[in-house]
């Protein structure tokens, strides 16, 4: 009956304990250590990709049927999380390959998911998504790239903008306009290849953060693909990125969480070592309070996260809505708040030290701030959750 004492209410399974003590270890071990020349250099993170892959931890979502892991939301954000918390950048190889796939897992035919999936669990190619374009940011709807039937083929022409890992992924998952007339009812989604003709990217773009990720463009140049490589029905595009948000932004809130945790271990370690005025500054109660208060807000970060995650699960698993849309939302939205306030006060707590880049915590705060404004910015996050009130 509810409230006897042989089961654990309310905490994840002890598998995911599990996973988490071999990620964290996988994660100080071979991705860590190169963190750092990561970002100074701004070069992809192939330590960590190589790392990932071995340990099959890269797309930990794809289901096993097509040789995934098939791990569960919860066990794909414990994965992110703990990555991030030593190299965002490398964080985003396994979210960003649940971004990329997962239209494919909830539209696409069993052909494509068979075709495209198997590589991506394998480590053989990475997945991204291609929605925003120059002018069509916040409002996604408002998408000018098209794709023009022709026989048993579609055509594609169009600019997409601030594409993860866009030049090292295989495939890309491309929103494209199939019926003007239609907004966003006429948008169609489509698995694009790095390889086929037509498809090249613009220069890495030079960011504040998250650098050994590389952002660029895509640009699509009359490219001509087979018919068969739409994901689901024409049309239904748009309902089909929008649901893939709606799970994905628990990854990003998940990022962010790795983030904070990061900053706050690595703040909490140094104030216990630096002394002033004769003593730890760890000591001081107003350094106490700070620590106290990044706690207490990653905590409230992490269980929002996994409850959107709990819920992510039971939607896959063809449950109700269960107000996703809403936790999707707010996971990300408070995560990443969290994140920035997390990473500013680990600045903060080193004083001068923080500011420098001998220290991991600037390039934590540097990284935080991306957490607040992609797979929808925080405003819009808040708007998601007005117009989807629990």
């Amino acid at each position: 009956m509810a409230g006897s004492a042989d089961f654990d209410l309310y905490r994840p399974a002890e598998e995911h304990d599990m996973l988490r003590e071999s990620v964290r270890s996988l994660a100080e071990a071979k991705i860590l250590p190169f963190a750092a020349a990561v970002d100074e250099e701004s070069r992809f993170p192939q330590e960590a990709l190589d790392a990932l892959v071995s340990s099959d931890l890269h797309a930990v979502h794809v289901p096993e049927t097509y040789g995934g892991a098939g791990a569960d939301a919860l066990a794909t954000v414990i994965v992110i999380e703990e990555v991030a918390r030593v190299c965002a950048s490398s964080s985003l190889i396994p979210a960003v390959n649940k971004l990329g796939s997962l239209p494919v897992i909830l539209s696409g035919s069993e052909e494509l998911k068979a075709k495209y999936l198997g590589p991506l669990a394998k480590g053989d190619a990475m997945f991204s998504y291609a929605l925003s374009e120059p002018d069509a940011g916040s409002d996604a709807a408002g998408m000018k790239t098209r794709a023009v039937r022709d026989g048993d083929f579609w055509v594609l022409n169009g600019v997409k903008r601030w594409i993860t890992n866009a030049g090292v992924s295989e495939y890309y998952t491309v929103m494209a306009v199939t019926d003007p007339e239609k907004r966003s009812k006429g948008i169609s989604a489509f698995v694009v290849e790095k390889g086929d003709e037509g498809v090249s990217f613009g220069a890495p773009e030079k960011k504040l953060g998250i650098k050994g990720s590389p952002t660029r463009e895509v640009y699509l140049d009359n490219v001509r693909i087979p018919a068969d490589r739409m994901i689901g029905a024409e049309g239904t595009g748009f309902a089909t990125a929008m649901k893939t948000l709606d799970h994905t932004r628990i990854t990003i809130a998940a990022q962010a969480l790795g983030i904070a945790q990061g900053a706050l271990d690595y703040a909490k370690g140094y104030v216990q070592e630096r002394k002033q005025f004769g003593k730890p500054i760890g000591d001081f109660q107003g350094v106490q309070f700070m620590l106290a208060d990044m706690a207490m807000k990653i905590e409230a970060a992490r269980q929002l996260t996994y409850s959107a995650a709990a819920k992510s699960e039971r939607v896959a698993a063809g449950g109700e809505k269960e107000d996703l849309t809403f936790f999707g939302a707010a996971a990300k939205c408070f995560a990443s708040d969290v994140a920035m306030e997390v990473t500013t006060d680990a600045v903060q707590l080193l004083g001068g030290y923080g500011y420098t880049r001998d220290y991991p915590v600037e390039r934590m705060m540097r990284d935080a701030k991306i957490t607040q404004i992609y797979e929808g910015t925080n405003q819009v996050q808040r708007i998601v959750m007005a117009r989807n009130l629990p």
